[in-house]
């Protein structure tokens, strides 16, 4: 046959005359001209991974496998091959790629497919996304999911992202041949059997096939000019990236316009033609008509970055099914279950198969094939072919160095051999993917021990994997129930209930733990408490991985800390409010006493969970035996306070650090009362936030009333929850716009200690007026644009702010009863999804405009208020985030003229912090620096840096340069996002 490579002409002068014969041979041979060998191909890419100074951040190595018809010894040869680099180069005719092999080799499991393999590499001119493709003859004219596909060529391609950051990458690589065939009526398999060597993520799609305008032409046509350049650089110059597009008239093969009925093998509709993305198991559910079917697999290769994952790489497989008109039945594969092992396991697996069998079918022997990245080490080993079952043995070695987070995968294939063996007679296979995890072994003999300062000693032994990058150590109060670690549930999950307080070497043998604050001071652990600890191994990117945990080591401080055991308001008002502290004294848990100037010091706060900035301290007590305070002169009407308290224990000069020892905040209870019912019956709620258990026992509910005068009597009581309670007063003898006032008395109870079992605490008084409520209101907020801003030149400029814009309306009847008229309305904001509301508006209309934010989020409540001062319940919370844009510009000008002198984002929404990196085209780092959203600027690069190319003038030449600036957004969420591109420097 001849093809266009074998017209490939050494000199522009012969390149318009060899087109000519090409298309006069094309009129008198035109079945010639349009028949293909080409059933499939695919190209992977390897960045440089040589070592010391041969090494080059922009070479990459290439291997190209296109797989070819050989049953027709008149097949065209593919000896050499050209190839598009994506950069404006391509190999020169004289100098294409040649195949590593005189011949195509043989396929073991379809010998009439050949396999041609063409190893080739290129130094790219800077860091950049490349398309490096192939495009050979036209297809086969009896394709039948496309037009006319005689007049359509072949192309494949992969994507490369050369980033200095990717040092080493390996592509994936397709370990299974493109070569499996199938049968009308039957389920059609095939697994490209997918590998990653660096462990990142891959994942897989269909897509159609695709095609170069200008068919058998169009390798011609964009050779463009003679080529330049000899020897080491046999590349041409001006040789634009091949534009592909899908196929003219493409179907997927289920598609009923290329056969119909489209239907399953059991007969039923439709028929599917998917493929897993996970495990790229490609199913057709079922052919309905013989005949050839092109399809393409993109497999997309994903490394995991502190924002997610980010695409770095794009393999294009294209491969043609063939369907055959047969009576063979295809064999019937089973292999073992999926399974997690950890590293030093021996893993086995028994594969077995039987040949289908049917009306006028016979079993005959099967072939079992396994494909994958760990084939070798690991080995295959068929033992029988049968009749009638084959049967096949799978060892792995597992070690250190195969711990990921994802499972490899084993692609296992059974082939039957049908007799005679023919195209219209094929073989018939079964697939299916084996996922194997393997995990890191867990650290041994974690040991914890009480040493002096509250601290707690951690030890343990080296660990086996010496691969391993971290160690994690994570502590809870109390051992843990129900967390039994082993088979693939490695790490800690939060379900566990540990948290994690320090991540080491996991060369360590142990850590102190002291039980640091966010400064990094040391503030001991409390006496009293069972702390329980446990540690696994993290693995290094990109394939990651983690080890099961440790054993639990749990050791408890000697002694017991001080308790807060009362928050009781004595005396309700304004100015006047008393509240009652008390606590228990701290013991060493042995008879000597305490080291070093003993004191407490009591610390107060206002608010149900103040934040610890918010304390302040109110009292000093030298005396061990005083464990009570009254703190007076408060308003307990109207708000509700937190205290905490801290053993101090000071020491001379030179002997030591002082030693803080603080207990858990304790609020006082704070009650409510509404109307309920339209003002003839009320709801009395509490809260609180203590350290002891109020769940135990009840809750007490006092009133008086009507009026202020008279006595507090008990009128029931209710089960508190752990923050809080209701009780719904219905007494029937409560009189409508009377006022009635309660209060609540908790008992609560510390349960690991059974002397402190009556801990009784009494909220301020609440007085209520029985009137109808007010309606309580609906809201909803109106959502920024973020689309609108993302489209200017510029944002934000200098006095650019955002605006929310709210609506409600009173809920008719809810609570029953209620009031819509005469209303006034209490607007709260919050800048996060969490934390407290604060007050920013009052106001009679039903609408609000918040203005002059620095950014969009926030959430917000609105409580109506009656003409008598009785408030509604609150609305509902609506929130809005941040928007998610940011643009920069490709050009910056630092010449001196003060205009465009800096490299900034133009557009952006809300930042927290970018981090900054710039490269020359030689991949090296000329830029870095991190800015926050404090920053008057960000980024702000003036064009020199910490890092330069000239440290004289510190100054970079003027170019084109790469960067990398990874953001972290201010929304909720803390997105992060990548972004990656080129500017130019002019001056």
């Amino acid at each position: 046959m001849t093809t266009l490579f074998s017209l490939r002409v050494r000199s522009g002068a012969r390149l318009a005359l060899a087109l000519l014969g090409l298309l006069a041979f094309m009129a008198l041979r035109p079945d010639s001209a349009h028949a293909t060998h080409l059933r499939a191909g695919d190209i992977k890419a390897t960045y440089d991974t040589t070592t010391g100074p041969s090494y080059n951040p922009r070479r990459v190595f290439f291997r190209m496998v296109l797989y070819t018809d050989i049953s027709n010894s008149a097949y065209a040869k593919q000896p050499t091959a050209t190839i598009f680099f994506g950069d404006g180069t391509a190999t020169c005719p004289n100098q294409e790629i040649p195949r590593t092999t005189p011949d195509a080799v043989p396929v073991p499991s379809d010998p009439r497919v050949g396999s041609n393999v063409y190893l080739f590499e290129h130094i790219y001119p800077a860091s950049g996304t490349y398309v490096v493709s192939f495009v050979g003859e036209n297809r086969n004219g009896t394709v039948r999911n496309m037009a006319t596909p005689s007049t359509q060529n072949f192309y494949i391609a992969t994507t490369i992202y050369l980033d200095p950051t990717l040092r080493g990458n390996h592509g994936a690589i397709l370990r299974a041949p493109a070569i499996d065939r199938g049968a009308m009526g039957q389920i059609f398999l095939h697994n490209p059997a997918a590998y990653d060597a660096d462990g990142d993520s891959l994942a897989f799609r269909l897509a159609p096939s695709r095609q170069v305008p200008g068919g058998s032409g169009a390798l011609a046509s964009v050779l463009g000019p003679p080529c330049v350049g000899t020897g080491t650089s046999p590349t041409g110059t001006n040789r634009p990236e091949l534009v592909a597009i899908p196929c003219t008239g493409y179907h997927y093969p289920n598609d009923p316009v290329v056969a119909a009925p489209a239907v399953k093998e059991d007969g039923t509709s439709p028929a599917t033609f998917e493929i897993d993305a996970r495990t790229g198991q490609l199913t057709w559910n079922a052919p309905v008509a013989a005949g050839e079917y092109n399809v393409a697999i993109e497999i997309l290769e994903y490394r995991r970055s502190p924002g997610g994952f980010d695409l770095i790489g794009l393999v294009i497989r294209d491969m043609q099914i063939t369907i055959a008109a047969t009576s063979n039945v295809r064999p019937k594969l089973t292999i073992p279950a999926d399974l997690c092992v950890v590293a030093g396991t021996q893993v086995r697996g028994v594969v077995t198969a039987v040949d289908g069998t049917g009306a006028n079918t016979t079993q005959t022997p099967v072939t079992l094939f396994a494909y994958s990245g760990i084939l070798p080490p690991a080995t295959f080993v068929q033992t029988q072919a049968g009749p009638p079952t084959a049967t096949a043995n799978f060892t792995w070695n597992t070690a250190c160095n195969n711990v990921a987070k994802e499972p490899y995968l084993v692609v296992f294939k059974a082939q039957d051999n049908p007799s005679p063996n023919t195209n219209t007679n094929p073989p018939l296979i079964d697939e299916k993917t084996w996922r194997i995890t393997v995990v890191g072994p867990p650290p041994q003999n974690l040991v914890a021990t009480p040493v002096a300062n509250n601290n707690v000693q951690l030890t343990w032994d080296s660990y086996t994997c010496t691969n391993a990058q971290y160690m994690y150590v994570y502590r809870k109060e109390g051992p843990s129930t129900g967390f039994v670690p082993g088979g693939c549930l490695t790490g800690i999950p939060a379900s566990a209930g540990y948290t994690l307080i320090k991540r080491v070497a996991a060369s360590d043998l142990g850590y102190l733990d002291n039980n640091p604050d966010a400064t990094g001071t040391a503030r001991g652990l409390k006496r009293g408490v069972n702390y329980c600890y446990r540690i696994y191994a993290g693995f290094p990117p990109p394939a990651l991985g983690e080890s099961i945990a440790s054993n639990e080591a749990c050791t408890v401080i000697p002694g017991r800390e001080a308790l807060l055991t009362k928050v009781d308001v004595a005396t309700t008002g304004t100015t006047t409010g008393q509240i009652q502290v008390c606590w228990t004294q701290p013991r060493t848990g042995t008879s000597a006493a305490f080291t070093g100037t003993a004191s407490y010091v009591l610390a107060r706060a206002e608010g149900l969970n103040p934040a610890v900035a918010d304390f302040r301290d109110i009292a000093t007590i030298t005396s061990l035996a005083d464990t009570c305070y009254t703190d007076g002169t408060l308003n307990t009407l109207s708000k509700q306070y937190t205290y905490k308290l801290s053993f101090v224990r000071t020491f001379p000069a030179g002997q030591g650090a002082a030693i803080t020892e603080t207990t858990a905040p304790a609020s006082s209870v704070r009650t409510s009362a509404v109307p309920r019912n339209g003002g003839t019956a009320a709801t009395v709620s509490w809260t609180f936030n203590v350290p002891w258990d109020n769940t135990a026992q009840l809750t007490q509910v006092f009133r008086k009333g009507p009026g202020t005068t008279g006595a507090y009597v008990q009128v029931g009581t209710a089960t508190s929850t752990a923050t809080g309670g209701t009780y719904a007063d219905n007494d029937p003898t409560l009189v409508k716009n009377q006022q009635y006032c309660y209060y609540v008395r908790t008992v609560g109870r510390y349960a690991a200690y059974p002397f402190l079992n009556n801990l009784p605490n009494r909220s301020q008084e609440n007085c209520v007026v029985l009137s109808a409520p007010p309606c309580t209101p609906q809201l909803t907020l109106l959502s920024v644009n973020c689309d609108s801003l993302a489209s200017l030149q510029e944002f934000p400029r200098q006095n650019d702010r955002y605006v929310n814009r709210l609506r409600w309306t009173p809920l008719t009847n809810t609570p029953a009863g209620c009031d819509a008229s005469n209303l006034s309305y209490n607007v709260f904001y919050r800048p996060s999804q969490s934390g407290p509301f604060r007050l920013v508006g009052t106001t009679t209309a039903t609408s609000f405009v918040h203005t002059d934010l620095i950014f969009s989020a926030g959430c917000y409540r609105v409580q109506a208020v009656a003409s008598s001062g009785l408030v509604s319940d609150s609305s509902n919370v609506v929130c809005q985030d941040n928007c998610l844009f940011f643009k920069l510009p490709n050009i910056f000008t630092p010449n001196g003229d003060g205009q465009n002198a800096v490299f900034r984002p133009k557009n952006y929404s809300p930042i927290r912090s970018i981090h900054f990196q710039a490269y020359n085209r030689w991949g090296v780092k000329v830029f870095e620096n991190t800015t926050t959203a404090s920053d008057r600027i960000l980024i702000n690069w003036d064009g020199g840096g910490a890092v330069t190319e000239n440290t004289a003038n510190r100054k970079v030449s003027d170019g084109v340069y790469f960067y990398l600036a990874e953001v972290e957004f201010a929304d909720f969420a803390n997105t992060k996002r990548t972004y990656k591109g080129w500017v130019e420097i002019v001056r």
